[in-house]
């Protein structure tokens, strides 16, 4: 599964290299975790936390089936770079198997002149 996020990392970044993104911006980079259990998400959470990285909190989202998980995000603050984030995805998907969630990909906001912020690209949408 690290392998997919790892591709998928390249094709993000790429995308919004090509979309106009500065590519020497600070970016905040979002991963996201889910699950139908909140006490293994929790887990998660603390464990994330204790790994260096800031954690929101835990919310509840619908799926489009109508199913409703809870999830938080992991925030990290960086320049664009695929070789930090595919270390950091390597991390985040290993815990978040050792708990039992699912890690969700990752996601990020568009780069340029004010007023230009875009939605996150993110392979999870």
């Amino acid at each position: 599964m690290t392998e997919q996020w790892q591709d998928e990392t390249d094709a993000i970044i790429q995308e919004l290299l090509d979309d106009g993104s500065d590519p020497d911006a600070i970016y905040t980079i979002e991963h996201h975790f889910a699950s139908r259990d909140f006490k293994a998400l929790e887990k998660a959470a603390v464990d994330c936390f204790k790994a260096g990285y800031e954690v929101t909190d835990a919310e509840e989202i619908e799926l489009d089936d109508g199913a409703k998980v809870m999830s938080f995000d992991v925030i990290v603050e960086m320049e664009l770079s695929a070789e930090q984030i595919k270390e950091d995805i390597a991390e985040l998907v290993a815990l978040a198997a050792n708990d039992h969630v699912f890690y969700d990909g990752w996601g990020t906001y568009f780069e340029g002149d004010e007023g230009d912020d875009e939605e996150p690209e993110s392979e999870s949408d």
